[in-house]
């Protein structure tokens, strides 16, 4: 039995065995064939809509619309546009929607990677029925979450949703996709690496415990999932397998947490400033992976920088709110984002008796904490080889972003989420400003030599 089928038969089976929605899942050559059977056995229905982008439909469209057929559905098919390409917003999923709202007894199938997933998903969660997943990339790890993230008026939000009742990934269908969509997906399931150690920083503080299940189900085998990126960039069909296990497996923390946290930190806050001013480079937007890979670099960056800080006399600001709103406005001119990063800054603000309290545990528990970071987090030159060699990007300049654009984005992350990360421990602690002047120009220096001085 290869690494990647134990890893199914102890990883994921068990939390499937433990989901409260996702009841078949099933990895594996030649998986697609089970289409039908599957669907059939979750609904009483005879008649089901496939929803895909035209790249999913030409992938995995043809062969899902056969399977369901001869297991005795009727099928309908709604396909997107891909010039321009579907965004992942609630407005995208409106043709959706519509189309369920129009007859209560199709089952929703969604045929494709990441956008579609999280149309579908929203879009089903919305007329309160459950649907399928037919996945055709290792591209992302929100297949088996609970949540969809989507711009809802510009702003992205991770929207309380549900996991598809059945998902089916076809390794024979998922090696062939494009090799920058399985980067992608390297990317996404690397930024856990940081997203980990801001939930132990966020521990530290007392602001969040980690889970006792969603953290090892993450954490206890991110290096395996990662391990061989050369491989993977080459499209081996067990390589691939341990990166959507590896996928899978986040999904399911997010489940069972009820969000993101076990999988998005800094890193995806990083991330989400970028998707939200619709970055593109070359006239095609910057997908979700690519940048979650490039706001991981940056986060691993600073996490280096801390971990060589004596905290153990830490003294921080008094925080102003007034000053914090009035930075705010000023790195996020886009008024619809603002006003939403404000509500959230809002909601995380503390008062001088909680900072007070904060800095003491800081003062006492660092020591321990940055051992423990120091262990569980890559680093960042070694994160940066493993991007490449899987064919994600790295650096801001790979995605189209300046260094100028590039600080403003980072200042601006730390205001758009309530969750504590990195970020918000560098602002309580008076590091910020000097840890991005000696950060980013080590990131700079990184970067014109290809990840390597």
């Amino acid at each position: 039995m290869s690494h990647w089928k134990a890893q199914f038969d102890n990883l994921i089976a068990p939390a499937v065995a433990k989901s409260a929605v996702t009841k078949h899942l099933i990895i594996d050559r030649g998986a697609i064939t089970h289409v039908g059977e599957v669907a059939a056995s979750v609904t009483s229905s005879q008649r089901a809509i496939l929803f895909a982008d035209r790249a999913g439909f030409d992938a995995a469209g043809y062969a899902t619309r056969d399977q369901l057929a001869s297991a005795g559905f009727a099928v309908d098919q709604l396909i997107l546009n891909d010039d321009p390409l579907p965004k992942a917003s609630v407005e995208e999923a409106e043709p959706f929607i519509e189309t369920l709202k129009s007859d209560p007894l199709l089952l929703p199938v969604s045929v494709g990677s990441g956008v579609i997933n999280d149309l579908v998903k929203f879009a089903s969660y919305e007329t309160n029925r459950q649907y399928v997943s037919v996945a055709t990339a290792a591209s992302m790890d929100g297949y088996t979450s609970a949540g969809a993230p989507l711009a809802r008026e510009g702003f992205k939000v991770t929207i309380p949703t549900r996991a598809p009742m059945a998902l089916i990934a076809d390794l024979d269908v998922i090696a062939k996709a494009p090799a920058e969509m399985t980067g992608w997906g390297y990317g996404d399931l690397a930024g856990k690496s940081p997203a980990g150690g801001d939930w132990l920083l966020a521990e530290l503080v007392g602001a969040e415990v980690r889970d006792a299940t969603a953290w090892p189900l993450v954490q206890d085998h991110l290096r395996g999932w990662l391990c061989d990126p050369q491989a993977l960039a080459h499209g081996d069909r067990d390589a691939t397998a341990r990166l959507f296990i590896g996928l899978t497996a986040v999904g399911f923390a997010m489940e069972f947490h009820g969000s993101s946290r076990p999988a998005s930190g800094a890193d995806h806050q990083i991330a989400h400033m970028w998707e939200m001013e619709d970055l593109s480079l070359e006239g095609r937007k910057v997908s979700h992976g690519a940048a979650v890979a490039v706001g991981c670099v940056v986060t691993l960056a600073l996490y280096d920088w801390l971990l060589g800080q004596d905290l153990s006399q830490i003294t921080g600001p008094v925080p102003d709110l007034n000053a914090a709103l009035d930075e705010l406005r000023r790195v996020i001119p886009d008024a619809r984002i603002a006003d939403r990063a404000v509500l959230q800054t809002q909601e995380k603000w503390i008062d001088p008796a909680l900072h007070a309290d904060r800095l003491k545990r800081i003062c006492t528990y660092w020591q321990d904490t940055r051992g423990i970071i120091r262990q569980q987090l890559f680093r960042t030159g070694e994160m940066v080889a493993m991007l490449k060699m899987a064919g994600a990007p790295a650096f801001a300049k790979d995605i189209g972003v300046s260094s100028v654009h590039l600080e403003r984005t980072i200042r601006a992350a730390a205001y758009i989420r309530s969750r504590y990360t990195i970020l918000d421990f560098l602002k309580e602690t008076g590091l910020f400003e000097r840890a991005l002047s000696e950060v980013l120009p080590k990131l700079d220096q990184l970067a014109a030599h290809g990840g390597k001085i």
